[in-house]
């Protein structure tokens, strides 16, 4: 299975080590790790990071072929500020190298010849024009047989007309119940409970499956006009950066190895407690979890 990811590649600052990061770029190392072919579209400068950058997907098996590199604009760094619980408050720097990401039309050209099972996409890396173009200039030709799409609200780096869009063009949509909280009160100017929002949610903006996120209490599944609860696993927690990617890998490579939307859930939070009971966006996965994600792909 080939996935196409678009957005941000970064290093993550916490406690002053540098941690690879970005959720598109870490959706794609777990995809990866779990048997896709993975593609990103990003942009790094050519400074060492940069270059660091590059090194670091050819190592987890990403293709970097649509990783530009930019000739004046840093690689983008994210300072995270972890609390005692782990939760992180993040220090986003503007003006990096992945807020410009370029396509010449030869690599536009190769993407559209290329069949993808998925495309993804979040909201951060809609914060400039440059990249609001690029994506709508892709999405239309791709023709992906599912395009997910990763709320993940960051700061204020996100406006209502680039998140209805981002619904409209997808078919699979995750977020947390915080970002629910906030999309509730955006779109539809009142406070849905959860069955309510997910259903106008679905209704106005035809999605096919919407996951919520709920931390150690686990996530709701909505698909086929049914709101169902998959429980958490309550493991110990290091930092939870990149809890949100993993799970949103784990969904996806067990939906799209046919599951139904309750067992791809199961898998998703599996994945997503044991990541952020670990240090950084990517661990290596133990063998119990090499050997459940091995069994699903046969």
């Amino acid at each position: 299975m080939k996935a196409l990811l678009f957005g941000e590649i970064l290093w993550d600052i916490i406690d002053s080590k540098t941690y690879i990061g970005g959720a598109p770029f870490n959706l794609a190392a777990h995809l990866t790790k779990m048997g896709f072919k993975s593609t990103l579209i990003s942009s790094v400068d050519k400074d060492d990071l940069g270059r660091k950058a590059l090194k670091e997907a050819e190592k987890r098996g990403i293709n970097s072929s649509f990783i530009r590199v930019h000739p004046h604009l840093p690689t983008g760094i994210v300072e995270v500020n972890l609390d005692e619980k782990g939760h992180p408050a993040y220090m986003i720097k503007e003006n990096v190298a992945w807020d410009n990401i370029a396509l010449d039309q030869d690599l536009v050209d190769s993407i559209t010849k290329t069949k993808w099972e998925i495309f993804c996409f979040g909201t951060l890396a809609q914060r400039t024009k440059e990249n609001r173009k690029i994506l709508n200039q892709i999405i239309p030709k791709i023709k992906p047989n599912h395009i997910f799409y990763d709320v993940n609200l960051r700061q204020n780096y996100y406006e209502k007309d680039w998140i209805e869009k981002s619904l409209l063009q997808s078919t699979i949509t995750k977020l947390n119940d915080q970002e629910a909280l906030v999309l509730s009160k955006l779109l539809f100017i009142q406070k849905f409970k959860q069955k309510d929002f997910v259903e106008t949610l679905a209704q106005e903006y035809d999605l096919s499956i919407i996951c919520i996120t709920h931390g150690k209490n686990g996530s709701s599944i909505y698909c086929d006009g049914k709101l169902e609860k998959v429980l958490g696993i309550n493991g110990p927690v290091v930092d939870t950066v990149g809890g949100g990617d993993s799970y949103s890998a784990g969904f996806l490579f067990s939906y799209l190895c046919g599951n139904g939307v309750c067992k791809a859930a199961e898998l998703a939070e599996k994945v997503g407690n044991f990541v952020v009971s670990q240090s950084g966006a990517v661990p290596e996965y133990p063998k119990w979890l090499e050997k459940e994600i091995k069994n699903l792909r046969r």
